[in-house]
């Protein structure tokens, strides 16, 4: 059963602007590689928010807990605004030379081949996966300050630090509604497997095929050293990575890692009456 004190999941009534030259070609402080490949990801986010949701509901009738049932409508919520609002950064992004467009393409094909492909409970167990992998980037935004200097101080800064507390808000909430249907450990582990080389094998091949398509790709000053600061990316430290890895042990949950406090530091500083996005929120 879900724990009763956990709190409510809402959608929020957002909307972000990326005016016509409001961003510089590499947004991520001038960082060739990471600004691909948050283009790349971002990409992904439309189609791939849309599999989360379907994935959910093909189950929802199947909850009975009150609390869960709750959340599942926040999540929904919520990932319909994520990707409503990933859309609106991708159109801005293309307009820039990023292949955001292609990239959804590519993404709807993939998708729609693993629900022919997969069992639905397969398609769930993907879906915790997932979302499994965006909380630990999200909580990785949020809680280090390294993170949060590439993302400088545009929009997409704004909108990112918003979807990845939203995303460590209901992170556990497809792994709650697997778990509730019946899925076994077995299942649960061996797609995160899957899920694990196809996500990462995803982003080396997109990203490189849209840097391939940029300029700057071809200064080899400026490629070595971007190659090179990805190795200290503060999204690959170690403790991101154990984070990774602890999915695949028995008995895992989401929940282990505690991440109350983030939230309750974050959520005045986004949502408060001074907070960032105050001018964002309708």
């Amino acid at each position: 059963m879900t724990e009763t004190n956990t709190p409510p999941i809402r959608a929020r009534r957002i909307h972000f602007d990326y005016p016509e030259g409001g961003l510089r070609r590499h947004y991520v402080q001038g960082d060739l590689l990471m600004s691909h490949i948050v283009a790349y990801l971002s990409s992904t986010f439309p189609e791939g928010e849309d599999f989360f949701v379907r994935s959910v509901r093909r189950h929802a009738d199947q909850v009975t807990d009150p609390v869960l049932k709750e959340q599942v409508k926040g999540f929904i919520g919520q990932e319909v605004t994520h990707s409503r609002e990933h859309v609106a950064l991708n159109e801005r992004l293309q307009e820039m030379g990023y292949p955001t467009k292609f990239n959804d393409r590519m993404t709807t094909r993939a998708l729609l081949r693993d629900e022919r492909m997969f069992s639905p409970l397969t398609c769930l167990a993907m879906t915790a996966a997932l979302e499994h992998f965006t909380a630990v980037f999200a909580e990785s935004l949020l809680g280090d300050e390294d993170a949060q200097a590439l993302l400088g101080s545009t929009e997409v800064r704004k909108m990112l630090l918003w979807h990845a507390y939203e995303e460590s808000e209901h992170r556990a909430v497809a792994f709650d509604v697997y778990r509730a249907v019946g899925g076994t450990e077995r299942r649960r582990i061996w797609t995160m497997r899957l899920v694990t080389l196809t996500f990462f094998g995803s982003i080396v091949l997109f990203t490189t095929l849209s840097l391939l398509r940029d300029r700057s790709t071809y200064n080899p000053v400026r490629l070595v050293r971007s190659l090179w600061a990805i190795r200290r990316s503060p999204f690959l430290k170690r403790s991101v990575r154990q984070r990774f890895r602890q999915y695949n042990k028995v008995g895992f949950h989401p929940n282990d890692v505690d991440n109350s406090a983030l939230l309750e530091r974050w959520h005045p500083e986004l949502f408060g009456d001074t907070g960032q996005l105050v001018a964002n929120m309708s």
